[in-house]
């Protein structure tokens, strides 16, 4: 049953991919004024949904028997893009924060998904396997001018921005097993950012732009929440299980918090929150079927 599944991601072909606290003396947003979404199966289909911070006030915002994946916030916060097979074959679409007026950002008969705003958002960069393996592309916000940004016999995913809009971090297998890579915003000067035998993926930045938290495959073949900086140094974990996937990390927008899924309840993926050094691991969802992808909004 595809709620079960150890890794939420399995049934896509992409599933082979298998700091201290900062002390500002500001006050911290309430959890009612922070947005978190994410996907989840819980009705018995994929759909998105939007929750506050803490877990409460969940909300669908879609609702048919398509499977709907990959949500992602706009940079005002206004909008979510998505991506969906309603169509027949993965495609990226965006909708308001509400749900409504939800339009179709990509037209190809390959698979589109994985979509990732610019943070000054003029472009959406998205994987595809429209040119026969997969790739990161760009587009404009309105879905036109999608560019190809790689172009190697490996499989390119996991699109992330960085804060200030100049790089693209991602993971590929072009090394072989999947490593995180950084890239120029144009797809120019890929370098290399692991160098590890098992599989690094999902990477994802630190509002400061000093960080990239990522999964990585652990040697039980599970995997656990690491961070690094931004230049690959400074490897360390930040889930530590062995047994469990630990997966999906998302950053909040004052960078002192880490959401992420896990099945580490034995049951199905949860959403949980962590510090940004690991600690003081709290779950936001409590659901028999999987929650996952958490994005925070801006």
């Amino acid at each position: 049953m595809i709620s079960t599944l150890r890794n939420p991601y399995e049934w896509l072909c992409v599933a082979s991919f298998a700091t201290t606290l900062a002390c500002s003396g500001s006050t911290e947003p309430s959890p009612a004024d922070q947005k978190i979404a994410f996907w989840s199966v819980r009705n018995g289909h994929y759909e998105i949904y939007v929750m506050n911070a803490d877990g409460s006030g969940v909300t669908p915002l879609t609702s048919d028997t398509a499977i709907h994946l990959d949500p992602t916030w706009s940079p005002d916060g206004r909008k979510i893009a998505f991506a969906t097979n309603g169509d027949g074959n993965y495609e990226v679409y965006v909708m308001n924060a509400d749900g409504s007026g939800v339009g179709r950002l990509t037209n190809d008969t390959a698979s589109d998904f994985q979509p990732a705003w610019r943070p000054d958002g003029t472009t959406i960069a998205f994987a595809t396997n429209r040119g026969g393996n997969y790739e990161i592309y760009v587009m404009n916000p309105d879905g036109s001018a999608p560019t190809r940004l790689t172009n190697d016999t490996a499989m390119d995913l996991d699109p992330a921005w960085s804060p200030d809009g100049r790089k693209i971090a991602f993971a590929t297998t072009r090394d072989g097993t999947s490593q995180i890579y950084v890239m120029n915003a144009d797809g120019s000067g890929p370098t290399r950012l692991t160098h590890d035998t098992a599989a690094d993926y999902q990477p994802a930045w630190s509002p400061d732009g000093k960080k990239i938290a990522f999964t990585k495959q652990t040697v039980t073949g599970n995997s656990d929440i690491y961070l690094m900086n931004a230049d690959g140094s400074g490897v360390v974990p930040l889930t530590n299980t062995n047994s469990d996937f630990e997966i999906d990390p998302a950053w909040s927008p004052d960078g002192t918090k880490i959401a992420f899924s896990s099945d580490r309840n034995g049951i199905s993926y949860d959403i949980y929150l962590m510090r940004a050094d690991g600690s003081g691991v709290t779950p936001i969802t409590n659901s028999l079927a999987t929650d996952a992808s958490p994005k925070w909004r801006p």
